[in-house]
C-alpha cells in the first residue's frame, strides 16, 4: 500500500512532545521528510531520533529572526513545503482578576503571532495545493475557568482559517484547524502541576466530562492531522476538526 505522504516535505513546530511529536513521527513513517522545530536543543536532538526521518531545527516561533532562518534551511535544502502544521504554542490558567500584562503577551505571543507569522513566511515555500494545519482546541466553542487569555488565542486561530482560505484560494492551499480536546500530554499534566496525585486527578475529572470516558491519546490526534494532510481531505478546505471524544459536542 503506497504511503500517504510519500515524497511530501512538512514542516511540525513544536514537535518535541505530545501532539507535535507524535504527528511528526506519523508524517515520517507515511512517506514525508519532516522538519520539527522546538525551543530546546536537548529535547529537540531526542525528537529527530524517534522521528527518524526529520530535520531539526531549533526555533521559537514567536521570534521573527528565527523563522526566517527555518524557512532558508527549508528552501536551501528541499526548495518546497508540501505540509505545514503550526502546532507550536501553549497556555496556563490564570483567573479573571490575576491576569497579567506578561501572561497575555505570552500566550498570544506563542500562539497568535506564532502561528500567524509561521504561516506568513512560509508562502513562498508552500507548494500549489499545500495543506495548512492550525492547532486549535474545544477552548474555542467552551467557556473554561482560569483559561480565557488561552482560549481566546484559539478562537482567534479558528478565524485565521476562514479568513486565509479566502486570501490563499488562488494557489488552492487549504488551511484547516484540528481542535482536541482533553489529551495526555505533557502540558496538560503540568497545568495541574508537578504532584502526580494532582496530574492524574485532573485526568479524571477531564475523563469524566467527555462521552467516550477518557482522555484522548497524542497518536489519536495525529491520525486526524495525517487525514489534514494527506490527499484523502482534499476537498477539505476551512473546516474546524474536533478529535475530542464528543467533549464539546454535547
Amino acid at each position: 500500500m503506497a504511503r500517504r505522504l510519500e515524497g511530501k516535505i512538512a514542516l511540525v513546530t513544536g514537535a518535541t512532545s505530545g501532539i507535535g511529536l507524535a504527528t511528526a513521527k506519523r508524517f515520517s513513517a507515511e512517506g514525508a521528510h519532516v522538519y520539527i522545530t522546538g525551543r530546546r536543543q536537548a529535547e529537540l536532538d531526542a525528537a529527530v531520533l524517534e522521528v527518524g526521518n526529520a530535520t531539526g531545527v531549533r526555533v521559537d516561533s514567536s521570534k521573527l529572526d528565527q523563522l526566517d532562518a527555518l524557512y532558508e534551511q527549508i528552501r536551501g535544502e528541499k526548495g518546497r513545503l508540501d505540509v505545514l502544521f503550526a502546532n507550536a504554542g501553549g497556555g496556563s490558567m490564570v483567573p479573571l482578576g490575576e491576569i497579567t500584562e506578561a501572561h497575555y503577551h505570552d500566550t498570544f505571543d506563542r500562539n497568535v503571532k506564532g502561528t500567524l507569522f509561521t504561516v506568513q513566511k512560509a508562502l513562498p515555500l508552500l507548494s500549489r495545493g499545500a495543506s495548512v494545519i492550525l492547532a486549535g482546541s474545544t477552548t474555542t466553542i467552551e467557556g473554561t475557568a482560569a483559561f480565557s487569555v488561552y482560549s481566546a488565542s484559539k478562537a482567534a486561530i479558528r478565524n485565521f482559517a476562514r479568513s486565509w482560505i479566502l486570501d490563499l484560494k488562488d494557489r488552492g492551499i487549504r488551511v484547516n484547524t484540528i481542535s482536541p480536546g482533553a489529551t495526555k500530554t505533557p502540558g496538560l499534566v503540568e497545568l495541574a502541576g508537578p504532584d502526580a496525585t494532582q496530574q492524574q486527578g485532573l485526568l479524571d475529572y477531564l475523563a469524566s466530562r467527555i462521552p467516550m470516558g477518557r482522555v484522548g491519546d497524542p497518536n489519536e490526534i495525529a491520525a486526524a492531522a495525517l487525514f489534514l494532510a494527506s490527499d484523502d481531505a482534499s476537498f477539505v478546505n476551512g473546516a474546524e476538526l474536533f478529535v475530542d471524544g464528543g467533549q464539546a459536542q454535547v
